[in-house]
C-alpha cells in the first residue's frame, strides 16, 4: 500500500530519518513510538504529502485515500455539526451533485430525445451506486458517530463556531471515520476524549477494515487496537511484530544488550585513547596513531535512549488533614438558565484518591473547581475538614505563571528542600531538558506551560490534590514517574483523566456523573468499566433482559446494604478519631506553648516555678503519647474494617 524507500529528512543539520525502508501494507494496524522529538508527527506529515523528504520516495498505492487527524485543528466553516460531517464525505456528495445535475438536463429535454435515455440510464446507475455505498443510511450513520464520540442530538445543528478546540477534534474525528479511508493516521487522537467516547472509539477502530498508524502516550488504547509497532530509533525505523506491550519487553531486553555493548566499546576506546596520548608525538609510532585516530572518527557511538524512569519523583510529605477532608451537601451549580449539577451528596474521606469520570459536558471539571474553590456553588454546602490544604491543577493554571520568570525559577520557588541538580533531574521528567530549563515561560508552547504548572504543584506540601487531564502533554516515562508519586502520594487525591492505564493503579473509588447526578462505585477504573460493561451488554430475549435487570437491582440492593454496614461498622470510630485529633491539637499548642515559657527567662530563674511548668510538660507529653498511641490503634482498625468491606463489595 505504502513502500518507503531510502528516506531521508534534516532539520537544521541534524537528521531525523537518514535511509529509512518501511512498508504499510493493507490492514495493518501500526502504533508509531518513539522519544519526544524523535519524529513521529514528521512521519505522519511526510505520509500525507504536507511535508515531503529530502533524499528517498514515499511509493503509493494508485488512488490511496488517507486520513490525517492532527493534534490540533480548528475549523473555520460557517455550517452546523451535522452538516459540517456530511459535506467531508466526497463520495456521497459528489453523487447527489451529479444525480442533480442531472435531473436538471432532463426537465430540459423532450421524452423523445434520445439524449433523454442515455441520462435516464446514468440515473439508474447512480441510484444503483448510491445502494451499494448505502447511501440512504449515511445520516444514520453520522449520527451514530457523533453520538459515539460525544455529541448530543440536540447539538447537531449548532453552528461549527459553537465548539471549542477540543470537541472540533472530535469533528475532525469523526469526519475521517466516516470516510472510510483506505489509512487512517493519528496524532494523538486520545486527548480529547473522555472515557466513554474513547471506549466507544477503542470498539470501533477494533471492528474496522482500515489500516491504522497511530501516535498516542496513551498504552491501554495502543494495545487494544494496534498489533505491530514502528519504533523511531537511532534515525531509523525499526519494525516490531506485537503490540506496546510486547514491544516495551522486547526493548528491554535490547536496550540491555546494548548498554553492554556501549559499555564495552567506552572500554575499548579509551584504550585506544590512551595509546594515542601516549605515543602522539613518537615518530616510530605515528603511523599507527593516526591509524587509530581515523578509527575512533569513523566509529558510531552506539546510543540509547534516555530512560528516565528510573527518577523516584515523591511528594513532600503533606500535613495531615481531618478525617473528612471535604464533603457535599446538596449542591447545585447553574450557570445562567442551565443546569449543570444537581442537589450532588459527596464524602470524600483522608487517603481516598478518587477518579471523576463521565461525558465531557457533564460537571467533572465544574466539581472539581468548586471543591478547589476557584467557582462558588449555585446552592448548597461545602465543608472542609481541619487543615485542609488544597493543590489544583488544571490548563487555566497557566494563566497564574509569571511570565519573565523562566522554567528553572518558577519551580525553584515552590521547591524550596531541593538541590539544583535534583530539581533538573525532575525537570527532566517533565520533559525540560539542557537549556531548556532556562527558557522564560511567555515563549514556552501551550503543552509546555501546562507541564510547568503541573511540575509546581507537585512540589507543594498540599495534602488534597485536584488534577484535571494531568497526563495530556506527557510522554510515557513522564507519565510513570507522576503516576508512582500518585500512588506513594499520602494525602487525598481528586483526579480527572481519560487515561485509564494512568488512573488504574492510583484510584480507589469512581464517581460518574451523569444527568446531572453523580453515581459512586465503590472500586477502582476497572471494577467501574466492568459495571458499565455489564449495564451495557445487550440481552438476546426479554426473559434474560428481565434476569439482567434482577440481577443489577440484586447487586445494587446488596452493594447498599454493604455500604450501610460499613457506614455503622465505621461510624463510632470516625468520630472518636475526629475527637482524639481535635485533642492531639489542643495538647500540642500547649505542649508548644510550656515550651516556650520554659525558655524565658522568668521561668529557668525560678526554680520553683520552673520545676512546675516541668511536671506540667512531662504530664502532657505523656498524654500526647498516650493519645496518639489512641489514634494510631483506631485509625488501624478502621483501615482493616473498612478494606474488609471494600474487598466485599469488589
Amino acid at each position: 500500500m505504502i513502500d518507503i524507500q531510502n528516506l531521508s529528512i534534516q532539520y537544521s543539520g541534524k537528521y531525523l530519518f537518514e535511509d529509512v525502508n518501511l512498508r504499510i501494507n493493507e490492514n495493518d494496524r501500526i502504533a508509531l513510538v518513539g522519544p519526544n522529538g524523535s519524529g513521529k508527527t514528521t512521519l505522519l506529515r511526510l505520509l500525507t504529502d504536507i511535508e515531503h523528504p529530502e533524499d528517498g520516495s514515499i511509493n503509493k498505492k494508485k488512488n490511496l485515500s488517507v486520513g490525517f487527524l492532527p493534534q490540533e485543528f480548528i475549523s473555520n466553516s460557517n455550517r452546523n455539526l451535522f452538516d459540517e460531517v456530511k459535506s467531508s464525505l466526497k463520495s456521497y456528495t459528489e453523487l447527489e451533485d451529479h444525480e442533480l445535475r442531472i435531473n436538471e438536463k432532463l426537465q430540459l429535454l423532450d421524452d423523445n430525445d434520445p439524449e433523454k435515455l442515455k441520462l435516464l440510464d446514468t440515473i439508474g446507475k447512480i441510484h444503483h451506486k448510491k445502494e451499494h455505498i448505502e447511501f440512504y443510511s449515511i445520516d444514520a450513520k453520522i449520527a451514530k458517530v457523533l453520538e459515539g464520540l460525544g455529541f448530543k442530538e440536540e447539538e447537531f445543528s449548532n453552528s461549527m463556531k459553537q465548539f471549542s478546540g477540543g470537541w472540533q477534534m472530535r469533528i475532525e474525528l469523526a469526519k475521517i471515520l466516516l470516510n472510510d479511508h483506505d489509512l487512517i493516521l493519528l496524532d494523538e487522537p486520545t486527548n480529547h476524549l473522555d472515557i466513554p467516547s474513547l471506549e466507544w472509539l477503542i470498539n470501533y477502530l477494533k471492528q474496522s477494515n482500515n489500516a491504522l498508524l497511530i501516535v498516542s502516550h496513551d498504552r491501554r488504547f495502543l494495545n487494544l487496537v494496534t498489533d505491530k509497532t514502528f519504533e523511531i530509533f537511532n534515525k531509523g525505523i525499526n519494525y516490531f511484530k506485537g503490540n506496546y506491550e510486547s514491544f516495551i519487553k522486547y526493548k528491554e531486553e535490547r536496550d540491555l544488550q546494548l548498554r553492554a555493548q556501549l559499555k564495552n566499546q567506552l572500554k575499548r576506546r579509551k584504550e585506544i585513547e590512551r595509546f594515542i596520548e601516549r605515543f602522539r608525538y613518537k615518530n616510530t609510532k605515528a603511523k599507527q596513531v593516526q591509524s587509530r585516530i581515523k578509527l575512533l572518527d569513523k566509529e558510531e557511538i552506539i546510543e540509547i535512549d534516555e530512560d528516565d524512569s528510573s527518577i523516584d519523583f515523591k511528594f513532600p510529605e503533606p500535613g495531615r488533614s481531618g478525617v473528612i477532608p471535604v464533603e457535599l451537601n446538596n449542591l447545585s451549580k447553574s450557570y445562567g438558565s442551565k443546569s449543570v449539577l444537581e442537589n450532588i451528596q459527596l464524602r470524600i474521606e483522608r487517603g481516598d484518591k478518587v477518579a471523576f469520570v463521565g461525558r465531557n459536558g457533564e460537571g467533572k471539571t465544574t466539581l472539581a473547581k468548586i471543591i478547589a474553590k476557584r467557582l462558588e456553588p449555585t446552592s448548597g454546602k461545602i465543608n472542609y475538614g481541619q487543615n485542609v490544604e488544597i493543590a489544583y491543577y488544571s490548563q487555566e493554571v497557566t494563566e497564574e505563571l509569571n511570565l519573565e520568570n523562566d522554567v528553572y525559577d518558577s519551580v525553584a520557588q515552590v521547591a524550596e528542600d531541593l538541590t539544583p541538580v535534583q530539581i533538573r533531574s525532575l525537570l527532566g521528567s517533565f520533559l525540560f531538558t539542557s537549556d531548556d530549563v532556562f527558557k522564560k515561560v511567555k515563549i514556552l508552547s501551550g503543552g509546555e506551560k501546562s507541564r510547568v504548572a503541573l511540575a509546581k504543584i507537585l512540589f507543594t506540601k498540599s495534602n488534597l490534590l485536584i488534577l484535571d487531564e494531568p497526563t495530556n502533554h506527557l510522554d510515557f516515562n513522564s507519565k510513570q514517574i507522576l503516576q508512582r508519586a500518585l500512588i506513594n502520594f499520602s494525602g487525598t487525591i481528586i483526579m480527572i483523566s481519560h487515561d485509564i492505564d494512568f488512573i488504574a493503579p492510583i484510584a480507589n473509588k469512581t464517581i460518574e456523573f451523569k444527568n446531572k447526578k453523580i453515581h459512586e462505585y465503590p472500586g477502582d477504573i476497572n471494577y467501574y468499566l466492568s459495571k458499565i460493561s455489564e449495564e451495557q451488554e445487550p440481552d438476546s430475549n426479554e426473559e434474560s433482559d428481565s434476569q439482567q435487570k434482577l440481577k443489577r437491582k440484586n447487586l445494587k440492593r446488596q452493594e447498599a446494604e454493604l455500604r450501610n454496614k460499613k457506614f455503622n461498622a465505621t461510624k463510632k470510630l470516625k468520630e472518636r478519631i475526629t475527637e482524639l485529633e481535635s485533642e492531639i491539637e489542643r495538647l500540642e499548642s500547649e505542649k508548644l506553648n510550656l515550651e516556650t515559657e520554659l525558655g524565658s527567662p522568668d521561668v529557668f530563674s525560678n526554680p520553683n516555678l520552673a520545676k512546675e511548668k516541668n511536671k506540667n510538660y512531662d504530664e502532657i507529653k505523656s498524654m500526647l503519647n498516650s493519645t496518639y498511641d489512641e489514634w494510631t490503634n483506631i485509625s488501624h482498625e478502621l483501615e482493616e474494617i473498612e478494606k474488609s468491606f471494600d474487598q466485599s463489595i469488589s
